[in-house]
């Protein structure tokens, strides 16, 4: 059993979260596992994890009162290695995130805490993560 079944984020403009989201995840080897997508319907959401299995993360439109929570909340994602930390900021930065911390390892987290952080689109704090050593 695991703790968290899913966690979901309200996007102000899905086709844009999407791109971000498909390309961010992709790096870190998760796939959009399903999609509700009709233009124009208010309610439309899309939903990662691994391939072929149910999501964990899902994006949902919410264009009107979407707003991310402040300081002392995100979310961290496991990544497969430490070049896959990389790629996810490379992602983030190209398809519209902000930095917020570059990929590297952080010696007050552990000796092998190797990560980066991101604001997404509509200003999720984001990172991914890797702990173990090389």
């Amino acid at each position: 059993m695991h703790m968290l079944h899913h966690l979901s984020f309200g996007v102000s403009d899905i086709a844009r979260s999407a791109l971000f989201y498909d390309a961010v995840l992709a790096s870190l080897g998760y796939a959009r596992v399903w999609e509700d997508i009709r233009p124009g319907e208010a309610d439309q959401a899309i939903g990662y994890g691994f391939a072929g299995r149910d999501d964990k993360f899902a994006i949902k439109l919410r264009p009107q009162g979407q707003l991310a929570p402040g300081p002392g909340f995100h979310l961290a994602f496991a990544a497969p290695n430490r070049p896959a930390v990389d790629a996810f900021h490379a992602a983030a930065l190209t398809y519209g995130g902000r930095d917020n911390g570059a990929p590297g390892l952080r010696p007050d987290y552990g000796a092998n805490y190797y990560a980066a952080f991101v604001f997404d689109p509509d200003g999720y704090w984001i990172e991914a993560v890797i702990n173990a050593p090389l």
